[in-house]
């Protein structure tokens, strides 16, 4: 067997992470630890490069760590999120990067505040989105960096989204529809009326998304799957309300893209299958693009560029290494590493991320991604202790690349079996459509019938056969130990919610308005009561018969904490094993490193006790 990974170098504080580089490419920004807590760092760019001997802290961050922040287009302010123990209340702060004052820009108890817009034409304003008068509602008002002061310019009258153009007005706005679609809205100026520029259906949400104005103020680029399956990517004239269709894949949604700076055009657009699929739309950065690939292996994200757009960054995904980030010249036609996020990595031996690819019991094909202990490649492979770690959302979807947990596993000696199930994104509409109300049925199928196909193929012992997973995971977790326990002999459940009539009951408000788009997905509270209760894992606490270690963050404003102490009543009323965590500090996951690696500590002994596998004293 590899070098067992301490969970320290596979859980503890990265390095470093998310570098960005100011307006005027002078300055590199990241986040790194300073006494064990992520701060945001700042660095001079010079003719040589980054000096990274001039590095300085600039946040003054002690508890949770800062995980998002952005240059404000005027270079000389940092603006970064914070909430007070995982609550997903966000604030929103800066730092002065010429005198290092700090502000909190949003001083209001229990708001949820957003960046909206920031934009190169307005440098001292940011559009903020705050509800701060109805706790369901995000208002837009008008920030101004030089004084700090904040005016409200937008009362939300029921919207769920909104999109500034180039000249940081507020010209689009997402308004939901009572079966779960929504109306696109658009306007020519600020004191022009709205008018609906299209409909999604219920069905085309998943697979669709609102991007940008383009920078003629003329087109909205969207990704749009009316008319059919998958989302392409269009341009939408405002006057018209005619798509133009750009690009398009028959078997998986477009992704993303990468847009010019100025005229917001796309230039290069992500399809994201077993791995990351790119097209070169714009010939301008064709070369750029080629150079950086030749970069590094692994699939190139760019994540920022200057204003001059002669320097960009570039994330590299790596399956078997952490995510390594280059600095781009595109005047040299030249790549410069910038920094590996979790270097001393390089020195194990790391697994890699393998495609599959199955029918499901109803013909449906099905993907996923298997993960084998180093050294368990080929053909002959002995029948491993298997742990299914299945992904939250659930629209969501697993991704070829670096993956801690999946790392984590292999290294101590399972094979991690992740899983696209029905309902995940990426795959086209109707396929996110097929699992409509089947929490708990067609789209817990799917995961058996993952399991059956690693069996099957050789690959899993299913003797020895766990599940794992965190939010729908962790429901996913409890559900396989309530409905089939024959299948698996241990589970793990990470804020997963236990009971779904409660769970759609306690929302946070601020989703609110998208209720009917989840009640649509999972199933309606006022109507689908005995429905609900058959599907909810707690229904059927009784019939668990394999241990459980459940994990839980008290603060968690989309899980509450009531998810997981009811299925541990019932747990401990019928006398079933099962190892609680409570964390009050935490939300939904973990972000204190100290937590993290508690709760792994636990759930490495808790698996080697089932399957057998390895732990770190």
């Amino acid at each position: 067997m590899a070098e067992l990974i301490p969970r320290e170098v596979l859980f503890g504080n990265p390095e470093r992470i998310s570098p960005q580089i100011s307006p005027d490419g002078s300055q590199l920004a990241w986040i790194a630890p300073r006494d064990g807590v992520l701060n945001v760092w700042v660095a001079p760019v010079g003719a040589s490069g980054v000096d990274w001997d001039g590095a300085q802290v600039v946040t003054d961050d002690t508890d949770r760590g800062i995980r998002f922040f952005a240059w404000a287009r005027d270079g000389r302010h940092l603006l970064y999120i914070q909430d007070t123990g995982g609550d997903e209340n966000w604030r929103l702060y800066d730092v002065d990067m010429e005198t290092m004052a700090r502000r909190d820009l949003t001083p209001f108890d229990g708001i949820q505040a957003r960046i909206i817009a920031t934009r190169k034409s307005h440098r001292d304003e940011v559009l903020v989105g705050i509800n701060r008068d109805n706790p369901q509602l995000h208002d837009v008002y008008r920030l101004s960096l030089t004084s700090g002061e904040l005016e409200k310019l937008i009362e939300n009258p029921g919207y769920a989204g909104w999109l500034a153009d180039e000249d940081m007005v507020v010209r689009g706005a997402i308004s939901p529809l009572p079966d779960g679609g929504l109306d696109v809205l658009v306007r020519d100026g600020a004191d022009d009326a709205w008018r609906k520029l299209l409909t999604l259906p219920a069905d085309d949400v998943a697979a669709s998304d609102v991007l940008a104005f383009t920078g003629d103020g003329r087109s909205l680029l969207a990704i749009s799957s009316i008319g059919t399956d998958t989302g392409r990517l269009v341009r939408i004239d405002l006057g018209t309300g005619e798509a133009q269709l750009l690009l398009e894949d028959p078997e998986a949604d477009v992704a993303g893209a990468m847009l010019h700076p100025d005229t917001r055009e796309p230039q290069i657009v992500e399809v994201l299958k077993d791995r990351t699929e790119y097209h070169v739309l714009d010939p301008s950065v064709e070369a750029d693009f080629e150079a950086i690939r030749a970069l590094h292996p692994g699939d190139p994200q760019p994540v920022g560029r200057d204003e001059a757009d002669t320097t960009w960054l570039v994330a590299f995904t790596d399956d078997a290494g952490p995510v390594q980030y280059f600095s781009f010249d595109r005047t040299g036609q030249a790549g410069s590493f910038l920094f590996s996020s979790r270097p001393e990595l390089s020195r194990y031996d790391l697994a890699r991320m393998e495609p599959f690819s199955f029918k499901a019991r109803d013909g449906l094909t099905i993907h996923g991604y298997a993960t084998f202990p180093p050294g368990f490649s080929g053909d002959e492979r002995p029948a491993l202790p298997t742990v299914l770690n299945v992904h939250g959302g659930p629209q969501a979807r697993d991704v070829w690349g670096w993956d801690p947990e999946a790392q984590w596993l292999a290294n101590r000696g399972y094979l991690c079996i992740q899983v696209n199930y029905r309902g995940s994104t990426g795959y086209g509409k109707s396929f996110v459509a097929a699992g409509d109300r089947e929490w708990g049925a067609k789209m817990h199928d799917d995961l058996l019938d993952a399991v059956q196909y690693a069996v099957d193929q050789g690959w899993a012992d299913p003797a020895k056969v766990a599940i794992y997973g965190g939010s729908y995971g962790g429901y996913a977790a409890l559900a396989g130990a309530a409905f089939t326990p024959d299948v698996f002999c241990c589970a793990v459940d990470i804020v997963g919610p236990s009971n779904l009539q409660t769970l759609l009951e306690s929302i946070p408000p601020y989703w609110k308005p998208m209720a009917a788009a989840l009640y649509k997905r999972v199933g309606n509270p006022e109507t689908d009561k005995e429905f609900l209760w058959s599907r909810s894992p707690l229904s059927r606490a009784r019939d668990i018969r394999i241990p459980l270690l459940i994990a839980q963050g008290a603060n968690d404003p989309r899980v509450k904490q009531a998810e997981s102490e009811q299925i541990v009543a019932a747990l401990k009323e019928a006398g079933i094993e099962y190892e609680y965590m409570l964390f009050p500090d935490e939300g939904h996951g973990f972000a204190k490193p100290e937590n993290r690696l508690k709760f792994y500590a636990a759930a490495e002994r808790f698996l080697a006790r089932y399957l057998g596998g390895r732990f770190e004293d």
